[in-house]
């Protein structure tokens, strides 16, 4: 069983939203990743979203734009990424990965090459933005071959045609984008963001996640009180951006998340009263 689905049935069985922050690997550094990714975890992180630094990321917004530039000019690239998956994976066995990114990566380091490395690295799941249920005939299945899963995104402008397509091919999570537009963006409607959840879940066993334009504590767990999971990008890279080595970076993650996490707890609880 691929770890998602084990991460998901356990926050199921306990009655909570699963949190997932978001960073881009490489940035503050490359030297301060790993100890992010552990201490996002210790703050009550429930799956991991890593971001592949890529030059043209047209779904982002200026923050992440900038972290992939800066992780570029590092020299992160997708084998630097596997390898801190790898180093991550020493210590943690159990916390699911994505990668999120765009196939540009991929395409110049082979789909089955690319799949085997990232099975013994220990990624989970992979997101590709420019990647459509549609156009995803070659590399869902390679993926599963070696037990990863491919996410799929749905937006409120998804036809409920092209919607029944996506349920029906959607494993791990569905990736919920709360608005029509890029990353960081301050345009979260909850209600709208509510019901169109509300309406997927009923359609679908696989966990609903919402992210894009979800910025703090309070947005969290609004979110919370409804879906699956809640993933948090923008605001995090932008906190960590500001650090100086990877002490400061670890340090500013936890205190970032741990908040966001408790108020998420919270609101399950109160829904639960």
């Amino acid at each position: 069983m691929n770890r998602i689905d084990t991460r998901f049935a356990a926050l199921r069985h306990a009655g909570r939203a699963g949190l997932i922050p978001f960073v881009t690997a490489g940035d503050p550094s490359a030297e301060a990743t790993v100890p992010v990714l552990h201490a996002l975890v210790d703050a009550g992180a429930d799956a991991l979203e890593i971001g592949v630094p890529f030059s043209d990321p047209m779904a982002d917004g200026p923050v992440i734009q900038r972290a992939s530039e800066r992780a570029l000019a590092r020299g992160v690239g997708l084998r630097r990424v596997l390898s801190m998956v790898a180093e991550f994976r020493t210590r943690d066995a159990s916390t699911p990965i994505v990668l999120m990114g765009y196939l540009n990566p991929l395409e110049i380091y082979g789909y089955e090459r690319f799949a085997r490395d990232a099975q013994a690295a220990g990624v989970d799941g992979v997101l590709m933005v420019d990647s459509p249920v549609e156009e995803a005939a070659e590399l869902t299945p390679l993926l599963a071959r070696f037990g990863i899963e491919q996410i799929f995104l749905a937006a409120p402008t998804t036809a409920d045609a092209r919607l029944a397509r996506v349920l029906e091919r959607a494993r791990g999570f569905l990736y919920y984008v709360s608005f029509a537009g890029i990353t960081g963006a301050d345009k979260l409607a909850m209600g709208d963001v509510r019901g169109s959840v509300q309406a997927i879940r009923a359609a679908t066993s696989t966990p609903v996640a919402v992210g894009f334009g979800v910025k703090d504590p309070q947005q969290a767990a609004s979110i919370a009180a409804f879906a699956d999971a809640v993933v948090i990008g923008s605001a995090l890279v932008e906190v960590l951006a500001a650090c100086a080595d990877a002490t400061a970076a670890a340090g500013a993650a936890r205190s970032f998340l741990a908040p966001v996490r408790a108020a998420m707890d919270a609101a399950r609880a109160r829904s639960a009263a």
